[in-house]
Parts: structure tokens; sequence; C-alpha cells
């Protein structure tokens, strides 16, 4: 990728706070004639939130300049991908979109440049909503400037590519009577919980379908005994036959707004 050297500066965008996993189309920004391709976030992984860390995506795009405009000089275009939805991409650009950090460009002829950088998630700052856990759009936002520093051209232009940003999840679980008798009744419980970007706390997770797994001692392989729906907070509880020395689990799926989790495993020993 890195066939030239690096173009001008490391561009910054200041403030811009964004996003998450994707690969999206080509985008053309009609009224500057810049070319965005080849985006890739988080090598297209949809992006999962907890609710204080913030998570920074790797991602790597492609410029193509128009006639009249040099990759050696940066100072003249700048042009990156961002997320946004329910909006146009330049009412999202402006009102919640997702935007890039830092991120630096590298020629590979006069005219075209391989980007690659940081996105940027924080659950404090525009994913502040649990409405935010939802299908994302892909933009881009392309600009040209005078030498006199004035605003050229610019466009924003959307692409069909999407991406899903999810709520982080956790499981818990707790086996008991430890140890149990062989083929006496062992309870299995634990709870679901997923951040909540409001409140800023895991809150429980209703309806949720948790499989219970076992793996027999001596192996590493888990196998489904059941499954089981998580009550309207969030708890998890059945009943099993004990019939051998082993560690049991609960595993969510996870849905399009919540990320899968598994709990740790709780050892059982049966006499």
């Amino acid at each position: 990728m890195r066939t030239a050297g690096r173009t001008g500066a490391v561009v910054a965008v200041a403030g811009a706070l964004a996003l998450v996993p994707i690969t999206a189309p080509t985008a053309q920004a009609a009224d500057t004639g810049i070319t965005v391709s080849r985006i890739v976030v988080n090598g297209g992984r949809p992006v999962v939130v907890g609710t204080h860390d913030v998570q920074e995506p790797p991602v790597t795009f492609r410029i193509t300049l128009p006639s009249g405009y040099s990759t050696a000089h940066s100072s003249g275009y700048t042009a990156e991908p961002f997320l946004y939805h329910d909006t146009t991409p330049k009412a999202g650009a402006d009102a919640g979109g997702l935007h890039m950090g830092i991120y630096t460009c590298y020629e590979t002829s006069s005219r075209i440049a391989d980007c690659e950088g940081t996105l940027r998630i924080d659950p404090y700052y525009r994913v502040d909503s649990n409405n935010d856990a939802t299908t994302w759009k892909v933009a881009v936002v392309a600009r040209l400037w005078k030498t006199s520093g004035g605003l050229k051209a610019e466009e924003f232009t959307a692409t069909s590519g999407r991406v899903q940003i999810k709520r982080w999840a956790r499981a818990t679980v707790n086996a008991s009577p430890e140890p149990v008798t062989r083929g006496k009744t062992l309870t299995v419980t634990g709870g679901l919980a997923r951040a909540d970007w409001v409140k800023h706390k895991y809150t429980g997770v209703a309806a949720g379908l948790a499989r219970l797994q076992f793996c027999k001692k001596g192996s590493s392989v888990y196998t489904t005994v059941k499954s089981v729906r998580s009550s309207s907070t969030g708890a998890l509880r059945t009943t099993v036959k004990a019939s051998a020395d082993g560690y049991w689990r609960w595993s969510f799926g996870g849905w399009d707004t919540t990320g899968g989790a598994t709990s740790t495993a709780d050892y059982v020993d049966v006499r």
C-alpha cells in the first residue's frame, strides 16, 4: 500500500468522535471530483460499545484526486468516511454523525493516496442514546481548498455501506450445590445484562434466549444442554441432573442491537 512517501501532513479532525466497522463501496464526491474507495473499518465487523470504554477501531481507505491536484500537497484537499443515521449525509454529519479522529495518508501515485487511522466511539458523547444501537449508514465528506485557504468545493456523498453499532452484553452463572451428589438436581442460575448508554451502567436483558452449556472435565468442548429465556430483570434459572464433573456456563447469541455474551464457567464436582 505504501509505494511512495507520506503525503504532506497527518490529518486531524477537530473534536471528531466516531464510528465502527464496515466495508463500504466507492463514493464519488461530484462537486469536488474526489473519489473515496476501499473503505474498511475494523475488518468489516460490527462495533460493540460498553458503558465507559472508548472504542477506537482501525480504518483504511483510498483517496483519488481530480486532475490538477496532487497527493504531495495535502493542504489542498480533505476527504474521509463517516457514519450517520435517520437523516441525510449533510445533516447527519452536522448533528450526531460519527467522524474519524487522526489519520495519515501515503502516496501511491501523484493523485492517489492510501489512508489509515482510527475512529472513536465514546459512550459519553454522540453515542448517548440506546436508540443509537442501530444500523448506521456510511457516507463520505470531501472538500477542496483554495490557495488562499478558503473553501472551494464541498460534497457529502452517501454510499450503500451499512454497519451495526451494538450494546455490549454480559452474562453470569452460578451452579449449586457444590459439590453435588450424582443423579441429584443441580440448579443453574445467572443473568444477562447489557450496556445502557443513558444510565452508563449495565441493566437486565429481558426475554434473551440463553443456552446452558456443559463441558465435561478433561474436555474442551461445550455442548448445549437446554435453552432458557431470561426474566423481565434478566435473571436466568433452570435445573439439570448432575451426572459428571465439569463446567457450566450460559451463552447468549445477541441481537441486531446487542452483542453476544458468554459467562465464565462454573466448575461443579459430582460425587
